[in-house]
């Protein structure tokens, strides 16, 4: 009998050990960035069940209530007075990217604007058809990031948002950048290359990242394989045309 148990116990402990590694592995994404375009604000899915799927991530809140960030498995919102807010696990996302943070690369990286930040990390994963999760932590010499607020029905397309979001810009700024860059081939789905999101170090400011110029930090990054993609219930989306090609729309929005 205590045989029995032992060889279940120890078949129990390889699968549960299974699954953590493919969740380490994994990015989960909820709903898609063209459904986000065009206007699905409505959450779906709370930010307890979010917090299943990983400790790490971007997104947004229901009817667009500010920024996602989700560092060290505690979610935060900023909202579009450009402050940092703890919300309640129970509030819903239309739309967020996370997974179990575990990086396989971390290097330093000093005196870099965002784009040439963004070339370092292809120099040091140059296969652009590789999900990464990137965390880069740091003094910023300057930062410039955007929210948006909450949104009311009939809920206009995210370009039109974009057009009076307000815009917040920081000096001398210790922080966390939380992000992915996703390859080309999730155009319509998801943000390809680099899609970030910022926290200052005391939780005080942050915001979706426009531009940033890095004085000195360190840069993680983990190599994801897999991806899982997860669609709003009861035919949310079945009313939203989601053939047309948004990728001119989204450059607007993102930059």
């Amino acid at each position: 009998m205590k045989k029995i148990l032992s060889v279940s116990l120890i078949i129990v402990l390889a699968l549960c050990c299974g699954c953590l590694q493919q969740q380490a592995n994994r990015i989960t994404q909820t709903s898609t960035i063209d459904a986000l375009l065009a206007g699905a604000y409505d959450g779906q899915t709370p930010c307890s069940e979010l917090l299943n799927y990983g400790n790490f991530g971007i997104g947004t809140f229901d009817k667009l209530d500010g920024e996602m960030a989700i560092l060290d498995g505690k979610v935060y919102q900023i909202k579009s007075d450009g402050k940092v807010y703890t919300p309640d696990h129970s509030v819903t996302t239309p739309f967020a990217t996370v997974c179990k943070f575990n990086p396989d690369i971390q290097f330093d990286i000093n005196m870099e604007k965002f784009k040439a930040a963004e070339s370092l990390i292809s120099e040091k994963v140059p296969n652009q058809n590789q999900f990464l999760a990137v965390k880069i932590t740091g003094t910023f010499k300057h930062i410039k990031v955007r929210s948006v607020p909450a949104q009311k029905k009939p809920y206009p397309p995210l370009v039109e948002v974009a057009k009076t979001q307000p815009v917040f810009e920081a000096n001398n700024v210790e922080g966390t950048i939380v992000g992915f860059r996703s390859p080309p081939f999730v155009n319509g789905i998801n943000v390809s290359g680099c899609h970030f999101h910022f926290l200052s170090k005391d939780f005080k400011q942050g915001g979706h990242v426009l531009d940033f110029e890095l004085a000195e930090g360190k840069c993680q990054i983990d190599k994801c394989r897999e991806w899982l993609l997860i669609l709003p219930e009861d035919d949310k989306l079945k009313n939203i045309d989601l053939s047309k090609d948004k990728s001119q729309e989204l450059q607007k929005v993102e930059k």
